[in-house]
């Protein structure tokens, strides 16, 4: 280990009470995507208490920011954090399910946990900053804040917007979600497309259909046959869908397809048929021919299902992001310093709180209560065997996940760090349990710790050595004009900030999440 990454490590051992205080606050503001009002703040203050000049708004994007450093002529570098939390898993740090004060269980939680991607960066970007003032290390720091991972909202804006040009490596980190991909970096098989659009049925006339008669001066009295409304649309689109999903595209090499019905807010509209309704469909593919293979079928459904209920079409985009790219040269940057760092450890405290829940749960408690995999590391070439083995070999991609845009603009590492997560024992957990972990200092602060360390690492080493970084130029170009992609969306794509998405509020009744605070 050279003496500026010991350096860095050091750094971030010493932060660490610092840190998870900091990830406690993001971790309890949890909110959702396109809705990080707070969460966002509090980063652009704290990255400019620390010396960034940021640019808060970043992209035409509230809760969006680009932060940036300068120590003199060198290399560029970003990292990113993300912080949005995900609707109906508002779970406690707390050994039991149950949600946090004064909340629905319907309000946001953090499941990834995207609270931990965020601090685990920031310290890796601050570290790395000390370091580079104290042994002179020139170079740029970009740091970019990115909302609506969950909806792949940002990153694909910021690239058209220009936020990526003229960075020279970026370093991504994910708490790892999925086995193999555990304590690894991603090697040949990178995340696939992701589509999402939201279709708007809008039925403006909907007492075209028929009249009250001569006896009401109303054309549409209570008694009226008319047409049926935005909502008969919706659910005739959302049946057409389910009828025909199994037709869209082949069932294997892991595609999916999934809905969200936007509110429109007419539960007080008695018997008026619904003017306006909009349902969002998200997919995953690995490869942008079947993405738009799925296209067409749900244009075609919800033209068909708009024709039947009397009502004008329009549609939004959302996201729509391209395959990821390999580049074995950052890859192996990143392997290397996940080696120097080693696989997350839970200490007592950690354990202690893992046997607590598996109480609950009704188990007895193990005395290594963590998945085997969480505290061992494993090669990105093994990860990748294991992983090709449930996917078809002409197949490049899988799954998806918006770091895909990145790889697009700059060589690109993806790093996984073990989340701490329990052993299944032979069957499934309920959600709530790795939420909790989530937000539990004692369970969350390995993943940090290694995390930031192995980030740090990255950085440090992409901006001293100049052998790696050419390597990874070098396979970066090689690897777009083999695949040389266009973005998917227009230059001027305007992000979908306006859309109904949930959010809190703050009304006469007080401060709560979009759906009433009582359960049912």
């Amino acid at each position: 280990m050279t003496d500026v990454v010991r350096d860095a490590h050091q750094r971030v051992r010493a932060a660490m009470p610092e840190l998870l205080d900091w990830h406690s606050t993001i971790w309890n503001l949890a909110e959702p995507a396109w809705r990080e009002y707070e969460s966002a703040d509090w980063y652009v203050r704290r990255l400019r208490a620390e010396g960034f000049e940021v640019e808060a708004g970043s992209g035409g994007m509230p809760t969006a920011f680009c932060a940036e450093w300068r120590n003199g002529p060198g290399p560029t570098v970003l990292t990113y954090a993300e912080y949005d939390a995900v609707p109906g898993n508002c779970q406690a740090a707390d050994v039991r399910p149950g949600s946090r004060p004064g909340l629905s269980r319907f309000a946001p939680g953090h499941t990834d946990p995207h609270s931990a991607l965020g601090i685990a960066t920031l310290g890796a970007l601050l570290a790395t900053k000390a370091v580079m003032q104290r042994h002179g290390i020139g170079g740029t720091l970009r740091y970019t804040g990115e909302p609506a991972e969950k909806v792949q909202g940002s990153k694909v804006v910021h690239g058209l917007r220009g936020y990526y040009d003229g960075v020279d490596a970026i370093v991504s980190f994910h708490p790892h979600y999925l086995l193999p991909l555990c304590n690894t970096v991603r090697w040949d098989t990178h995340c696939g497309a992701y589509y999402s659009r939201v279709y708007t049925f809008t039925c403006a006339d909907p007492q075209l259909w028929g009249s009250a008669g001569g006896e009401s001066p109303i054309p549409a009295s209570h008694s009226a046959a008319r047409a049926p409304g935005a909502n008969a649309a919706l659910v005739a689109m959302y049946q057409l869908t389910k009828n025909s999903q199994d037709a869209m595209a082949p069932a294997f090499g892991g595609w999916s397809l999934s809905e969200a019905v936007l509110s429109a807010g007419h539960a007080t509209a008695d018997n008026l048929p619904a003017p306006l309704a909009q349902i969002q469909y998200s997919w995953r593919c690995p490869d942008l021919a079947t993405a738009e293979q799925v296209l067409r079928v749900l244009d075609a459904n919800a033209r068909a299902a708009a024709s039947a209920a009397h009502c004008a079409l329009s549609t939004r985009w959302v996201a729509r992001n391209r395959p990821g790219l390999a580049n074995h040269a950052m890859a192996e940057a990143g392997w290397r310093n996940l080696r120097r760092t080693g696989a997350p450890r839970f200490g007592p405290e950690a354990v202690e709180r893992a046997r607590a829940i598996q109480a609950t749960l009704g188990r007895t408690p193990d005395e290594r209560p963590f998945q085997a995999e969480c505290e061992r590391l494993i090669d990105p070439r093994e990860a990748e065997r294991l992983l090709r083995r449930v996917i078809p070999p002409e197949q490049r991609n899988w799954t998806s996940d918006d770091y895909v845009e990145m790889t697009r603009y700059a060589p690109t590492a993806r790093l996984y760090v073990a989340r701490p997560a329990l052993a299944a024992g032979g069957e499934p957990l309920p959600p709530w349990v790795m939420n909790a972990l989530g937000g539990m200092p004692a369970t969350i602060g390995p993943t940090i710790d290694v995390a930031a360390r192995a980030v740090a690492g990255s950085l440090l080493d992409l901006l001293c050595d100049r052998e790696v970084l050419a390597a990874a130029r070098a396979e970066f170009e090689r690897r777009t004009a083999e695949d040389p992609a266009p973005p998917l969306l227009p230059a001027d794509f305007h992000p979908p900030i306006d859309l109904p998405w949930p959010e809190y509020v703050t009304t006469a009744r007080g401060r709560d999440w979009c759906v009433p605070a009582g359960d049912f």
